[in-house]
């Protein structure tokens, strides 16, 4: 098979789906017949150039973040390039790769509707969309933590490079939790709350500003 990548995070080769993708993918040539290119729309002045390689790919996997519920201005810049290859004969195959920094998959439900009709005005046949929450401190975290899920994301790829087809199973697994419940919500906002503590502190420290955390420089003065 041979995949073309298109990784929409505004990171580039730093990002969260880089590091994602790269687990996908070397599942994915576990088949010594695949190949794969991978284009960031971030380095991409001219849209031009991806454009064409949409136009010559086999099949394609669109990956990108979400940030707010909403995708990045790169990815929506470059679904209006493609507009002219609406219905085209010959246009490839499409499948997507959709993550966020927010736990529940739910946040993802909408995107994943629109990216269905997008397959359909594009005439592509879909192959479906991963949503995968919760995955902002992948870049930050020690690999360690990440083991299970880049255990995954690889048999994700390897699976795919031999059948051309998301896995269901591990899909689902990865739509995990849908929603929280009322006892999951509250774990949720109390690790959240720890975490959030435990990152920008050390961010405070790594810029010499821990010591001034507290510090209120625009505060009216009650004197």
């Amino acid at each position: 098979m041979r995949l073309t990548v298109f990784n929409g995070s505004n990171r580039g080769k730093a990002s969260n789906t880089a590091i994602l993708l790269e687990q996908f993918l070397a599942g994915f040539i576990e088949q010594a017949a695949n190949e794969y290119e991978t284009l960031y729309l971030i380095h991409e002045k001219d849209q031009t150039r991806c454009v064409e390689a949409f136009k010559e790919a086999e099949t394609v996997l669109l990956a990108f973040p979400l940030y707010t519920d909403c995708m990045p201005g790169v990815v929506k810049t470059f679904i209006e390039y493609l507009e002219p290859l609406c219905g085209r004969d010959g246009n490839p195959a499409l499948g997507f790769l959709v993550h966020s920094g927010f736990p529940e998959s739910v946040h993802s439900h909408f995107v994943r509707r629109y990216l269905e009709k997008l397959s359909r005005r594009l005439g592509c046949r879909c192959l479906g969309t991963v949503i995968k929450g919760g995955s902002e401190g992948i870049r930050a975290q020690p690999e360690r933590m990440s083991r299970k899920l880049f255990r995954l994301f690889f048999e994700l790829g390897r699976i795919f490079g031999k059948t051309g087809q998301f896995d269901k199973k591990i899909v689902g697994q990865f739509a995990r939790p849908v929603r929280f419940s009322k006892l999951g919500l509250l774990g949720a906002r109390l690790g959240a709350k720890m975490g959030d503590m435990l990152y920008w502190n050390r961010l405070l420290k790594k810029h010499g500003a821990y010591d001034k955390r507290f510090a209120r420089p625009y505060e009216p003065d009650k004197q």
